[in-house]
């Protein structure tokens, strides 16, 4: 009984092995799985095609969203360090290495001057990714300089805001950047020059207890988080059950914190409006 003899061990078939798909070519929604191409949402405003969610975006996205062509990136040269030689799980010098390496930015704020429609702005974005778009010193003292220039050259600031609040690492200086901030704006205010504040997807803590809720204009996109703790943590301390949505912009949009909500594909649209409205070229 010799006829039949395995020559391999093993199963094999005719079948091809199918390669893996390459990293960054496919995106998968979050909030709806619908899957499509990198390309296809960057080239709808970086939001699903089926169900609109709004996908976090970097600082120079922004930019390059709302700007006429070139931009100039101002007070690059301020980081943060740790100079309160602070510890926790690693090193805060640590995490700022790490930050840098993975965020591609500096810190967790870039301020840009440009021009949108041939009117000035100045906007000051956030990145997520830094460290969870914390407010430290460096946040602060960049948006106070941000303001000193824009009371120079008569140009509108927008801040684009998406933090987790303030940089712990920081101690007492991150908490200070709320007073210093806050009356800060009033110099706008005093020269006659808009503040407009933009709230995206989460903006809480201290950014959103200070700066973030003092603009001229409060608005915002569509489902964002916003709110001072999270939803968890406020539903834990009154111990009730909260409104559907709570914390939504749609939610604030109805009780009176945000002016509107604005779809991503309409911002530079709504901007230009803006600038019209609020014309600082005669002041």
């Amino acid at each position: 009984m010799g006829w039949f003899k395995r020559l391999k061990e093993g199963i094999s078939t005719a079948t091809k092995v199918k390669k893996e798909t390459p990293d960054g070519i496919w995106y998968k929604c979050p909030e709806c799985s619908e899957m499509l191409t990198t390309k296809q949402l960057k080239e709808n405003f970086h939001k699903c095609p089926k169900c609109n969610y709004h996908q976090r975006i970097a600082s120079d996205q922004y930019f390059e969203l709302l700007f006429d062509g070139n931009y100039e990136v101002l007070f690059d040269n301020l980081i943060s360090y740790d100079f309160l030689n602070f510890t926790d799980l690693q090193s805060y010098s640590k995490r700022l290495e790490d930050a840098r390496k993975t965020a591609e930015h500096k810190d967790s704020i870039t301020v840009a001057a440009g021009v949108i429609n041939t009117r000035k702005l100045v906007v000051a974005a956030m990145d997520f990714t830094f460290i969870g778009g914390s407010m430290g010193s460096v946040m602060g003292e960049k948006i106070s300089r941000a303001i000193d220039f824009c009371i120079e050259h008569k140009a509108p600031l927008m801040i684009i805001s998406k933090s987790g609040g303030a940089r712990m690492m920081e101690s007492a200086f991150s908490l200070m950047q709320m007073a210093k901030t806050s009356a800060k704006l009033t110099l706008l205010a005093k020269n006659n020059i808009p503040y407009f504040s933009f709230l995206t997807d989460p903006t809480t803590g201290g950014v959103t207890a200070s700066f973030a809720m003092l603009g001229d204009i409060n608005f915002s996109e569509p489902n964002a988080l916003i709110g001072f703790a999270g939803p968890r943590v406020v539903k834990e301390t009154i111990k009730r059950d909260l409104p559907e949505g709570f914390q939504r912009s749609e939610f604030l949009l109805e009780n009176g914190f945000l002016d509107f909500i604005v779809d991503r594909k309409d911002l530079k649209s709504t901007i230009s409006d803006l600038l019209e409205l609020f014309d600082v070229s005669e002041n």
